[in-house]
């Protein structure tokens, strides 16, 4: 994520020469471990592989994707790279789903992570470098083959040609290419002669499977001799069995088995409704641990004493403290609730412990990871488990942790047979890592310009970083609980950003847009506060402080002018940021024909850098904006007594296709490096939704849920 890499790895060093080896070759720092995965469909052995790249002599080509589909779209976008670089329309390249390996590092998170809406990011320059180092040799071995220049040959819809007439198709010429040497830095294509970056016609690779039914996610899985587990867990999170009366279980027809892991009570079945039915019927007292009299109430109180800590001062400009003392002083503070990741499929995992060895199948996030606490519940060596990613069924962050691993490694050992872990959609509510709670007090002086001389944010929430990767998280400083803060695009003379870190006790995880949702809700409300201080139009107050960033600005006239916005409209409401290296800017527009705050329309427009993938890129914006709004309107993770109190889409509802209003994405065309996409779509939507409202109502909407 910008500016705060878990790793700091070049990706100009990345890609490495290294020597050929029995008629293959390798690009990346590592030699790279293919899993049955990651070979599964070739038709035959490949004669020229490396850590992305797979050719046989039948001129089947495939991509080694590192990244796992989520509905995302890198199994698409991530091939279109390579096929851009081979000169291969896209429907010519296949994709299988990389194992676990040094090699897939993600360079800008430090994991085999898939998240940040890094993904195109990080492989942009990449891919397109191992394609066209593989082109290069491609074309090399086709010249010494005919004893011609290789200036004078071309490589184009998998063969490569001669003016004489010659040619031979890629995988004709692999095993050859595979004994010479890589270029250190091949020549790339300018973005001029794109045949597949960024154009219309390109479709998505994976719908054929997922229209047929083949596509395989995690609730699909099957091996042979495998149960399927129903998993009770402690009311509380954290709680552990101290004792269980199986009995009643175990005469359920199906139920094969029931045995105890480190946090609940699986009951091993022949089916899920066996399985379920058994897990009913288990009679268990809980140790409910330290958890088990948390609430909203104190975890609330916790974040408001937070505001009187010091805590890490982030980011500071010019002279806050002179600045303060003069000019329309403004004060607000903002809240935002728990939320949980509500994916469309519930937590999952397949596992296999035996023979000393550890097989893991299911809808994962970070690999490495996965590796690594599989290695430890299975008790084997992390070298002796393997980890297939199946397709997930939305991630949003949910799946980047690692319980759900733990837990069926587990299962698995303890039964002596290979499961399937299913967890229900009540297990998935209230077993989250949830999107922390936070507290902001924004403080703003206005100067005799009237826009903003002096801004105070102080944000204070539990670290998401501090429980998952706690190395990172030096003297307070959490590198993404300050996204959307620290890249404030506003030119604001004096500003301090501090956060102050709170454990407040509930387990948290990463939630789709990460921190960059709590900080803008607080900072474009805020900004929309002191443009009403200051009796200007919203939109021209953000103008005034947007000379330093033309991007930003660019991106905001155009989603007013594409949203029909006039000035001194009581009904729209708007909101702009960079995210992830993206700009966007967001306009609300409510139903004047209602009396109540029904979102009409929403226009948001991104300059996301070159777009790989257009259809895609507004698929994604689009799905992030439906994702925030439902947020936004009525989603909140409450606690007492230690327990979650929703658990269903009844009472943590989704948004409907009746309730979504009209929604226009627009993309500025750019030059400029790729930005992410994935995750870009949310945080907007709550801050223009809010600043709407108060234009609309005059109510002024500083707490999260709208329709709490």
């Amino acid at each position: 994520m910008k500016n705060h890499s878990l790793k700091n790895v070049s990706r100009r060093q990345f890609i490495q020469h290294s020597a050929a080896v029995t008629g293959t070759f390798i690009v990346g720092m590592h030699l790279p471990i293919v899993s049955e995965a990651a070979t599964a469909g070739v038709s035959a052995a490949p004669a020229l592989a490396n850590a992305w790249i797979q050719i046989t002599p039948s001129n089947q080509i495939t991509l080694i994707c590192a990244r796992s589909e989520m509905g995302q779209d890198v199994y698409t976008s991530l091939p279109a790279l390579l096929a851009e670089e081979l000169n291969l329309p896209l429907s010519m390249v296949k994709v299988e789903i990389a194992g676990v390996a040094p090699v897939y590092i993600n360079a800008m998170l430090g994991g085999q992570i898939t998240g940040g809406s890094t993904s195109v990011r990080e492989a942009f320059d990449k891919l397109r470098t191992a394609g066209a180092a593989t082109r290069s040799v491609l074309i090399q071995a086709a010249a010494q083959r005919w004893n011609v220049a290789a200036s004078d040959c071309k490589a184009f819809n998998g063969k490569v040609t001669h003016a004489s007439g010659k040619s031979a198709t890629y995988g004709e010429l692999a095993a050859d290419a595979a004994k010479l040497p890589l270029p250190e830095k091949p020549v790339l294509k300018s973005p001029a002669s794109f045949m597949v970056i960024g154009k219309e016609t390109m479709r998505r690779l994976d719908t054929p499977v997922k229209v047929a039914g083949k596509a395989v996610y995690g609730i699909d899985v099957k091996i042979p001799g495998m149960a399927i587990a129903s998993l009770a867990q402690c009311p509380v999170i954290g709680g552990t069995p101290k004792f269980y009366d199986a009995t009643a279980a175990l005469k359920v027809a199906g139920v094969i088995k029931v045995v105890q892991i480190s946090d609940g009570v699986a009951v091993l079945a022949k089916d899920f409704y066996a399985a379920r039915k058994g897990r009913d019927a288990l009679k268990i007292n809980w140790d409910e641990g330290q958890n088990a009299s948390l609430s909203n109430a104190t975890v609330r109180k916790s974040l408001e004493a937070g505001l009187s800590q010091k805590g890490a001062v982030i980011k500071t400009v010019g002279d806050v403290n002179k600045s303060a003392s003069g000019g329309k002083a403004i004060s607000a503070q903002y809240f935002l609730p728990y939320l949980a990741h509500s994916t469309m499929e519930p937590v999952n995992c397949s596992a296999d412990v035996s023979n000393g060895k550890c097989r893991i199948i299911g809808p994962i996030q970070f690999q490495q990871g996965g590796q690594a606490v599989a290695a430890a519940a299975a008790g084997v060596k992390p070298e002796d488990v393997t980890i297939e990613t199946t397709f997930l069924g939305g991630g949003f962050g949910r799946k980047l942790e690692l319980d759900f691993i733990r837990q069926a490694a587990e299962i698995s050992k303890a039964a002596g047979m290979p499961v399937k872990m299913l967890w229900t959609k009540e297990d998935d509510i209230t077993h989250d890592f949830y999107r922390p709670m936070s507290i902001h007090q924004l403080d703003g002086v206005l100067g005799v310009n009237g826009q903003l001389e002096f801004m105070k944010a102080k944000m204070v929430s539990q670290s998401v970083t501090a429980r998952a990767f706690p190395g990172f998280v030096k003297d307070g400083f959490d590198p993404f609980m300050v996204e959307g803060s620290n890249n404030v695009t506003y030119d604001i003379p004096n500003m301090e950003i501090t956060n102050v870190i709170t454990d407040t006790g509930l387990r948290v995880g990463y939630w789709r847009s990460v921190s960059n949702a709590l900080n803008a809700f607080a900072i474009e409300s805020f900004v929309d506060e002191a443009a009403k201080a200051a009796g200007k139009d919203p939109v021209a107050f953000r103008m005034a402080s947007l000379n330093k960033h033309p991007r930003a600005k660019a991106v905001l006239e155009a989603a007013v002018k594409k949203s029909g916005y006039t000035a001194g409209s009581k009904r729209f409401g708007v909101a702009q940021m960079e995210c992830y290296e993206t700009y966007s800017a967001c306009v609300i527009e409510l139903d004047a024909a209602t009396t109540d705050t029904k979102v009409k329309k929403i226009t948001f427009v991104s300059d996301c850098g070159i777009v790989v993938h257009p259809d895609q890129a507004r698929a994604q914006l689009m799905g992030g904006v439906v994702y925030g709004l439902g947020a936004a309107l009525g989603n909140a993770i409450t606690i007492e007594n230690g327990r979650v109190q929703q658990s269903n889409f009844n009472n943590y509802p989704s948004l409907r296709q009746n309730e979504v209003p009209t929604i226009e994405v627009h993309l500025i065309p750019s030059q400029e490096k790729p930005g992410g996409l994935g995750e870009v779509g949310v945080p907007l939507v709550a801050p223009a939704l809010a600043n709407a409202i108060a234009a609309a109502t005059g109510k002024r909407i500083r707490e999260l849920p709208v329709k709490a």
